[in-house]
């Protein structure tokens, strides 16, 4: 288990689970015993005349079905989920390699062994366990009730045993294990007392028992993992790669289509008043008021230009003094909600690639959305699996709906920016509105508490 003990009244709140696992234990071995048996047996029997392989393959699918099964009713016991192998490494090729690949799938076998003789003989021991403790327990604590109504000769009592005990042990039993003295129930009650008080310890042990098989015979291997990490950093870093470079190419198209025709025009009309100004100086005039406006209106685009680059106060006051000034030069009337705690320190990356993902959200609200109002929230979200930390930044709009993520386009910048950071978008946006764009950030930094 991940939370490495919890207290005597997280072990009762796990029983009913636990028990849920470890009862129906022996039917589910038996069938899979049988049936993983008599196929592999049959198959091998038979290999000589080629159908038998077939049947070993039917066999090998049979075992996997039934392993993820296992790993299906541990996590209703509320253990951790174990991740099972990708199945689709021979699937991605042909007909026959699809249908033969389990044979050469190390995992395969490794299921087929658990479900046919290891997860057998683990079962058999846990199930009796279980039983006999549950038997115990129940029928210890509950005697004082059920035993007044069985038939006089049934009452377990030395009397009744007599007959068929040697006379000299009969004389070695005290009186006072009679069932029908005071003292007798009194000590059946304090033993059933006692296996029901160290029950949900028992089945805990036990379930733990088949978890630590599952995970050594029904897990990926450790090398797997690392490749898959391998390849998702790989996607990641391509991915950043890609965000980065479809930044830089709307800047510069931004630039040109924009300051850059207005610096132009702005050097044109300087040169016209500079000519003019000996000859007509009223027309002169007209020529620098108009480049003057020229300026006033280049330095504009240049200053929503640099929105793109992190403003000073990001860095000097942190993120939500940042997003509260974006939210100030926002066309739109915008509201801030900070649910983070006063005293946490976010990485200087993660409030700057934050703020960015931000304000595109914000652009795209103001440019597609036709909201009137539009909300950013922060909060911190703990992921039980793993104990990992996440920064939500959820952008809130009442506008019409129906956004979706076009390439080239801002909602896929953000997509593609996370991605690289190792994040996730969610969007929800149905027609009619409300769009939420809720960016999942991870957190590097351990945090001393969990947050929900």
């Amino acid at each position: 288990m991940s939370d490495t003990r919890r207290g005597y009244g997280r072990y009762w709140a796990g029983l009913l689970p636990e028990l849920g696992f470890l009862l129906p234990v022996l039917p589910i071995i038996i069938i899979s015993t049988t049936l993983l048996t008599t196929l592999f047996l049959v198959g091998v029997g038979t290999i000589a005349i080629v159908i038998g392989i077939f049947v070993v393959v039917a066999a090998l699918f049979c075992s996997r079905a039934l392993g993820m099964f296992e790993l299906l009713r541990l996590r209703g016991a509320m253990y951790p989920p174990i991740t099972p192998p990708r199945w689709d490494r021979a699937e991605r090729r042909g007909v026959l390699a699809k249908i033969l690949g389990p044979v050469v799938d190390g995992h395969y076998w490794l299921y087929l062994l658990h479900g046919a003789i290891v997860n057998f003989i683990v079962g058999i021991v846990t199930w009796t366990i279980t039983i006999v403790w549950l038997s115990i327990a129940l029928g210890g604590t509950t005697a004082w009730i059920w035993v007044q109504f069985l038939p006089g000769d049934a009452h377990w009592s030395v009397a009744g045993w007599s007959d068929r005990i040697p006379a000299r042990v009969v004389e070695r039993i005290p009186d006072w294990l009679e069932l029908g003295s005071v003292v007798g129930p009194l000590v059946t009650f304090v033993v059933g007392l006692a296996f029901l008080l160290s029950l949900p310890f028992v089945t805990h042990g036990l379930t733990w028992v088949h978890y630590s098989v599952a995970r050594g015979m029904l897990a990926a291997f450790q090398a797997e993992r690392l490749s898959e990490q391998v390849a998702d950093l790989s996607v990641a870093r391509t991915a950043a790669v890609a965000a980065e470079g479809t930044a830089l190419r709307r800047l510069e198209r931004d630039i040109h289509d924009g300051p850059q025709q207005r610096l132009v025009r702005l050097q044109m009309d300087l040169a016209s008043a500079d000519r003019q100004l000996e000859k007509d100086p009223q027309a002169a005039r007209e020529l620098i008021a108009g480049a003057m406006q020229q300026s006033k209106e280049a330095l504009e685009e240049l200053r929503a230009l640099s929105r793109g680059f992190a403003p000073p106060i990001l860095l000097d006051r942190g993120l939500v003094a940042a997003l509260e000034s974006l939210a100030v030069r926002s066309p739109l009337p915008t509201h801030i909600e900070s649910f983070l705690p006063p005293e946490l320190e976010l990485p200087p990356e993660l409030e700057r690639n934050a703020y960015f993902i931000a304000a595109e959200a914000l652009t795209n609200v103001a440019k597609h959305s036709g909201a009137r109002n539009a909300w950013v929230r922060l909060e911190l979200r703990r992921v039980p699996d793993g104990d990992a930390t996440w920064l939500d930044v959820v952008v809130t709009d009442d506008g019409t709906g129906g956004a979706s993520a076009v390439p080239g386009h801002g909602l896929t910048g953000i997509e593609e920016r996370l991605r690289g950071l190792g994040g996730v978008m969610e969007l929800r946006s149905p027609i009619g509105g409300p769009t939420h764009v809720i960016a999942h950030l991870p957190l590097t930094a351990q945090l001393p508490t969990s947050t929900a």
